[in-house]
Parts: C-alpha cells; sequence; structure tokens
C-alpha cells in the first residue's frame, strides 16, 4: 500500500493506491476503477490473481472520500457531474502523479464503470482497452430503488457496520455517493453521447440478477458503440468478481 498526492480542485488529495499482479510485465499497464460504495481493501485479492492470470501489472486506488485517501469534508457536497470529474479532473492527475506515459487498461465496476466509460469516450489518448462491469449510462428506477433501501440499511441497518472496516471516513464515502445517487438532478444523468466517442476496444459484462441495474445498460452501450462486445452472466449480482469470478476472469481473458 502507498500514497501519492495530487492537486484537486486547489486543494491537495492524497491517493491510496497499490500496485499488484506481475511487478515486471512490460505489457500494458491494468487500472481497476471500484463500485460506487468501493476502496482498494473491497476489491479483496480479485486484482491480484486476475493480473497473475493475465499476467499483467495492475494498479488498484481509492477515488478521493474512499479506503484510506483524503476523506470528503462533511459539510462540502459534490454535485452531479462527480462521475465526469473523476474522468476529466481526478483520474489524469492520478496517472500524471505517478509517471505513467503510456495508455493503460482499464477495468471498471459499477460508479467505476462509468468512470471508465468517460475515461475513455473523453481522454482517449490515455487508454488502450477497456472492459466495464454493471456500467451506469442512465438512470433506472430499479437502481434508485436499490440505493434507497441502502440508506435505510445504512441508518437503521448493519451497513455502516460492513463499510466501516473499508473506509477512514465511512460517512464520507457513503453519504457522497447516496446524496447525489438521490438528488433529483441526478436523475437527468446520461452518458450515452458520450458514448459514441469511444474508439478503443470496449467490452461490457452485466449479471443477470443485478439490484442495481438492467441488461440495457450495457446492450444500449452497443446502440452508440458498435464495436463493444457484450456479456451477460447469468445467476450474478451486481459484483461478478465476488459472485461469478471464475466466468468473469476467463472472460477478460478472452479480451485482453
Amino acid at each position: 500500500m502507498a500514497f501519492i498526492d495530487i492537486q484537486w480542485r486547489n486543494q491537495p488529495i492524497r491517493i491510496e493506491y497499490e500496485w499488484v499482479g506481475e511487478p515486471h510485465s512490460s505489457n500494458t499497464i491494468l487500472v481497476f476503477l471500484h463500485e460506487g460504495l468501493g476502496s482498494i481493501a473491497m476489491w479483496k485479492y480479485f486484482p491480484e490473481k486476475l493480473c497473475q492470470q493475465l499476467g499483467l501489472k495492475g494498479l488498484v486506488y481509492s477515488r478521493p472520500a474512499y479506503g484510506q485517501s483524503t476523506p470528503r469534508p462533511h459539510d462540502v457536497k459534490w454535485g452531479v457531474d462527480f462521475l465526469h470529474q473523476q474522468a476529466i479532473e481526478v483520474f489524469p492527475e492520478f496517472i500524471k502523479a505517478l509517471q505513467i506515459n503510456q495508455p493503460v487498461h482499464l477495468l471498471g465496476h459499477s460508479d467505476g464503470a462509468s468512470i471508465a466509460l468517460l475515461v475513455a469516450a473523453l481522454q482517449p489518448h490515455l487508454v488502450n482497452k477497456v472492459a466495464v462491469i454493471a456500467p451506469h449510462i442512465f438512470v433506472e428506477d430499479k437502481t434508485i430503488q436499490s440505493i434507497t433501501e441502502a440508506k435505510v440499511n445504512y441508518e437503521e441497518g448493519s451497513l455502516k457496520k460492513g463499510l466501516s472496516k473499508y473506509h477512514e471516513d465511512v460517512d464520507s464515502a457513503f453519504w457522497g455517493w447516496n446524496d447525489i445517487w438521490l438528488n433529483p438532478d441526478f436523475l437527468r444523468f446520461n452518458i450515452t453521447a458520450e458514448l459514441k466517442r469511444i474508439s478503443c476496444p470496449l467490452l461490457a459484462i452485466q449479471g443477470s440478477d443485478d439490484p442495481y441495474g438492467t441488461m440495457a445498460q450495457v446492450k444500449d452501450i452497443v446502440k452508440f458503440v458498435k464495436h463493444a462486445r457484450v456479456v451477460e452472466i447469468p445467476n450474478c449480482g451486481h459484483s461478478p468478481h465476488r459472485d461469478s469470478p471464475i466466468i468473469l476472469s476467463d472472460t477478460l481473458k478472452q479480451f485482453v
């Protein structure tokens, strides 16, 4: 585990990151972008095992407010463009700070998948190939219902305790995510126009039983990125790297 400082909106931000996989690989680096409540630790052993299987050097990091990265001040509310901010502002600064000068592969999950798509569309010089798991390209009623249930579980159930071991400031992580997704203005979130600009190879993966989104999220990607490949994993929820790791790893191996 290591930390590196970047500047984001004139503020110093500490980013938690970790190298995994084959340290001496000269192949393209695979960067992992976590879900909306994720962090390095919440990926568990999947990045290490995947990169060893693929013979790649992997880079995992926790976005600002997550894991051990700089928490979001409690009096600061992120805007509904927060996914665009991560793609256009934070990710390029992070890559630059690590002196990575060649395009990378991206593997994004959920919110991290949406960020990966936006990087591919708006920062194409930074990426080689992109694989996304359970991406959000627009807002579905099913997603809002599940996020509303997560809020109840966080306030009244066991979710806060479960997340606390993964985040330095669990309230910073949870409310930064939940407040935006349940903001009425965020219902207009839609990145299909940006998708048209993606030219790199693209793989979109969705679990058939995902409570946070339907197959429309990945099937609609092909409407805008004709060369994209779509894979549905049956009997799988929102996190294929936990629910169906072997199928997911084999699918990614074929793609990469």
